[in-house]
């Protein structure tokens, strides 16, 4: 810690150890939220202030709450009034606005082009998490409804999924680099739904995680397999409905033993979760990943 005459200053080895937050999460909320405001020593160096320090415990509180990273960042920041609910936020996307609406229509209507332009727009307009959060996960969402109730036609969801899924892996191109923690991701065995598991990956990615993507109806004994390989700080199983996850309590036991293992998804409970020893992630795919520290 060093000091000036006016307030104490700390390097960000420091702050990390009073805040109990990685100095890699601290530079990427500097980065991306400008929460810390750090001065520069005569050495080149970055200190930060007790403001600082503050502004983390506030973002702390509030991602305790619920809120996305984005929208912790801001209400720490000041810049939005929090009473309790979620704050509003000019990076959000309401369901069923103007953008949620135009890209329903054009791939309902076939058009590839016309969708592509949509979300290039987004993407430049907004972060991805937003894009991820308020636009593509509500029109799944409403997608998939709308095919169980016989009002989009199977042709129709195909196309959607495939135009969404060839986008969802270009935001994951790469994703499996880098010098954080590791994460390894599937859905089980029966389960062919893996987009939300997409997601996640992309933003956890983007907050400092690599990603070992082994994707839809994957065995569990390959998913141990593979843990038993890679040596995962975190393996993410994500399944839509809990009878999938049933029949596999006795194979996901011992796999909890011997890895972080965390059930997301619709059809994981707190219920399963706790029988397997398993964590239950039970908030929507980007907050998930918004919330997930590194391994200490």
């Amino acid at each position: 810690m060093e000091a000036r005459a006016d307030r104490p200053l700390l390097r960000i080895g420091e702050l990390s150890r009073r805040v109990g937050v990685s100095d890699h999460l601290l530079r990427a909320w500097e980065s991306r939220y400008g929460l810390l405001q750090p001065v520069r020593s005569p050495g080149g160096f970055r200190l930060y202030s007790e403001a600082d320090e503050s502004r983390i415990r506030r973002m702390q509180a509030y991602l305790a709450d619920g809120l996305s990273a984005a929208e912790a960042a801001r209400a720490a920041l000041g810049d939005v009034a929090f009473s309790g609910g979620r704050p509003g936020t000019s990076d959000a996307v309401p369901v069923g606005g103007e953008p949620s609406a135009a890209l329903r229509q054009a791939l309902d209507a076939f058009d590839e082009p016309a969708a592509q332009a949509i979300l290039d727009r987004l993407l430049a307009d907004l972060s991805v998490p937003a894009v991820l959060r308020d636009v593509l996960l509500p029109y799944l969402a409403d997608l998939g409804q709308r095919w169980q109730d016989g009002t989009a036609s199977v042709a129709m969801e195909h196309f959607a999924s495939n135009v969404i899924r060839g986008r969802l892996a270009g935001l994951a191109r790469g994703w499996g680099s880098g010098h954080g923690p590791q994460a390894l991701l599937a859905c089980p065995p029966g389960e062919l739904h893996d987009m939300a598991l997409m997601i996640f990956g992309i933003v956890l990615h983007r907050n400092g995680w690599r990603i070992d993507y082994l994707g839809a109806n994957t065995p569990v004994e390959e998913l141990a397999r593979a843990a038993g390989l890679s040596h995962p700080d975190l393996v993410v199983l994500a399944v839509t409905r809990a009878e999938t996850l049933g029949p596999l309590r006795a194979e996901l036991a011992p796999l909890a033993r011997r890895v972080p293992l965390a059930l997301a998804g619709a059809g994981a409970t707190l219920q399963i979760a706790t029988a397997v020893g398993a964590r239950l992630m039970a908030g929507d795919p980007v907050t998930e990943a918004e919330r997930a520290g590194w391994p200490r």
